[in-house]
This record gives structure tokens, C-alpha cells and sequence, in this order.
């Protein structure tokens, strides 16, 4: 199907720039969007600044709304991502709050403390809509006994801003993730494997029990970020000996201070349930590595003679094993934001949001020793970008 496309005004200027540029040695761009509600304004912010750097993906990858994001970027041509979320982005939180907010953290905290009420009562614009009938008070088995929102407006919002054609034919490899309710296994649904519709990107999203399972090919599911918040692993497990850059981008952070107060403990404790487990899956990725480095040495000193057809082959594998630089982009909450900074959709918060992704990826290109790609057979390099940028 063939999305209905639609301009939408700027946030932010953009400046103009040629997409393709790789560092040298790097044969691949990924995203690796992490699952986040309203934050995941920032992952917009940070395609903006790749954009106007001439960076664009080979590779996308979400779970939740980065999966909705993902599927905004690898399911448009490069000069139509932009507008498209930024048409995304002004749809969901374009319901007006307060007319105007004084400075101050107190007037802040009250002022997304509404927002996120309004969102709880009243869903948000082309993305979820409560349902008529609480599902406490519905029969089992019925639509609306499982979730307390209907995400349909989703669905048209994904029509209207998605080319699906594109999505699953065009030269961008694209996945998101979501988990199987009965088996409770994580999923990737990816689109050279997969033909992407909506209701795989909406699986991905669907976080219980505000939002409703979602079914495919007789099958539910549910939100990805229940099991794994972040797909890098989809991606270090692939074979196709690429030499990767990735810029992976969470929204929860989990280092953070001791809560002093019952939203801090809230907050916190949403932090560390959804942030990502990157040091443990590129620690696993560091190990296997090596082991394979011990067994290319000791291959290698084998005579060729020796080898038999398997054991050739395994050499030239080895021998051609991908090197990744990953940079790691991490939102760090505000001083006014709570534990409903997730579903606080106000416009205000999303713009801001958008801004600190832009900043903080724009840093990157004054530092380019970030960008530069491991030495030959080192593995994989990783960077704190915020600890290295500040």
C-alpha cells in the first residue's frame, strides 16, 4: 500500500546537505531507537542532526516509539523524513495545555503533571484514543476488555506518514521488535524477512494495559520494551560482515541519583526498568569475539593443505569479521520532569526534547575521533557520547 503523503511547518531549520557520507572504513549507518513514549522526540531531534551531516541509515531499528520512528525514516526518500515526523510529531502533541507557563520548575512540573493527565483522559491525537467502556466494566473476551486505549488513530497516522511500499522494498533495512503474549519470546519482525504493515509497528508499541495487543498472522502481541527496550542485539547478531557504525539512542537512563521524594522513586525506578542492557550485550559480543580471534590464530597456522572445505570456509569468515563503532546517545531527564515524562506529550516538552536530541548528535560531528571506525579486527568500540561531548 502507498502511504497519503502531507508537508508539515518546521520545527527547526534544516540545512540542506547531500545524504551517503560514511567515515572512512565504515560500510553501514544504523539507528537503534529505544523504546520511550513522548521522549522519543528526541530520536527525532538526533535524525535531524545526522540529516543535515549528510548521514543517513542503511539500517533502522526500534522498539515502541522507536519503532514508529524507524519506520517514519526507512519508509520515506531522505528529503521527505524530516517533514514526515516532523508531521508525526506535531499530530500527537499538538493538543494545547496552558496558553502560556511561567519560569520555574514548580510551574513546569504542574504544567506536564496536566498534560500528562489530559493524556490519561483523553488520549492523544493520531495516536490513542480511550475507550468508550472501561475495561474493568467490559466482558472477557470483548475489544475492549483488555486495554484501556484504541489505537486505530495510530494505524491512519502510520498510512498517512509511511510509504509501505517503500518501507519493504526500498534499499534501507528496517526492524522492530515486540513480544509474542503466549510464548512470551521477543520478536523481530524485519523487513527482509517480513512484509511490514502497520500493525507490525503497532505491535511493537503496544504497552499493556494501556494499549491493545495486536494481531498478527493469528498471533498477539505486545510492546518489545516488556522483555528488551533496546534491539542492538538484532543487529550484533547479524553475519553479513559489514563494518558498522551505530548510533543507538535511549531515552532511560540508567545511571541516575538516589530519589529524595515518592515521583523521584517513580521515576527512577522507570529508568533502570527500561534502560538499555548495552554494556552486557556488547561485554557478550567483546567475548565472542575474542574466542573467534583465538580460533582464526589458530587456524591460520594450519597449513591450507590441512584444511578441509568446512574448516576453509570457517578461515575466510573469520578472516572477514565486521569492526562497529556504537555510539550511545542517552536522554538525561530534566529537573521539572517526573515519572509521567513518558506519556507528557505537550508540544512544549516535545519541542524541547527534539532540541536536546539535535544538540547533543550536532556535538558529535565537532568531535570526530567519535566517528571513527575500530582498527582492523578490534571488535567493537563503544562511546558515552554525553561523557565524552561535555
Amino acid at each position: 500500500m502507498v502511504a497519503r503523503k502531507k508537508n508539515a511547518p518546521r520545527i527547526t531549520d534544516v540545512t540542506s546537505s547531500s545524504a551517503g557520507w560514511r567515515p572512512n572504513g565504515c560500510e553501514r549507518v544504523a539507528m537503534v531507537l529505544q523504546g520511550g513514549g513522548a521522549l522519543g522526540a528526541y530520536q527525532a531531534g538526533v535524525y535531524q542532526a545526522l540529516h543535515e551531516n549528510g548521514m543517513e541509515p542503511d539500517w533502522v531499528s526500534g522498539v515502541s516509539i522507536g519503532g514508529i520512528n524507524s519506520a517514519i525514516i526507512a519508509g520515506n526518500k531522505p528529503e521527505d523524513r524530516l517533514p514526515r515526523l516532523r508531521d508525526f510529531w506535531e499530530t500527537i502533541s499538538g493538543r494545547k495545555v496552558w496558553s502560556f507557563t511561567p519560569d520555574g520548575d514548580v510551574f513546569r512540573k504542574v504544567r506536564n503533571a496536566s498534560s500528562s493527565l489530559m493524556a490519561m483522559l483523553h488520549g492523544q491525537p493520531g495516536f490513542f484514543a480511550p475507550r468508550h467502556v472501561n475495561p474493568w466494566l467490559s466482558h472477557a473476551g470483548g475489544d475492549a476488555s483488555t486495554s484501556f486505549y484504541d489505537t486505530a488513530p495510530l494505524k491512519e497516522t502510520l498510512l498517512r506518514l509511511v510509504d509501505f511500499d517503500l518501507l519493504n522494498n526500498g534499499p534501507v533495512q528496517f526492524a522492530v521488535g515486540a513480544v509474542n503474549v503466549t510464548s512470551g519470546n521477543f520478536v523481530y519482525f524485519d523487513n527482509r524477512f517480513t512484509v511490514i504493515e502497520p500493525e507490525h509497528i503497532m505491535a511493537s508499541g503496544a504497552l499493556p494495559p494501556a494499549l491493545p495487543m495486536v494481531e498478527i498472522n493469528n498471533a498477539q502481541y505486545w510492546d518489545g520494551g516488556i522483555v528488551s527496550n533496546t534491539p542492538l542485539a538484532h543487529l550484533l547478531d547479524r553475519e553479513d560482515k559489514l563494518n558498522t557504525l551505530v548510533i543507538q539512542v535511549d531515552l532511560f537512563s540508567a545511571k541516575g541519583k538516589v530519589p529524595n521524594d515518592m515521583p523521584e522513586v517513580l521515576a527512577r525506578h522507570k529508568d533502570i526498568m527500561y534502560s538499555s542492557r548495552t554494556r552486557a550485550n556488547t561485554d557478550s559480543y567483546r567475548k565472542l569475539r575474542n574466542w573467534k580471534n583465538i580460533a582464526l590464530a589458530a587456524l591460520s597456522k594450519i597449513p591450507a593443505s590441512k584444511l578441509d572445505n568446512q574448516e576453509k570456509k570457517l578461515l575466510e569468515d573469520l578472516s572477514t569479521l565486521p569492526d562497529i563503532t556504537l555510539l550511545q546517545l542517552i536522554y538525561q531527564q530534566q529537573s521539572h520532569e517526573g515519572h509521567s515524562k513518558d506519556y507528557d506529550f505537550s508540544g512544549t516538552s516535545m519541542r524541547e526534547h527534539w532540541t536536546t536530541g539535535y544538540e547533543d548528535t550536532r556535538k558529535i560531528f565537532e568531535k570526530p575521533e567519535l566517528l571513527e571506525m575500530p582498527p582492523k579486527g578490534s571488535g567493537i568500540t563503544v562511546h558515552d557520547v554525553r561523557r565524552e561531548i561535555e
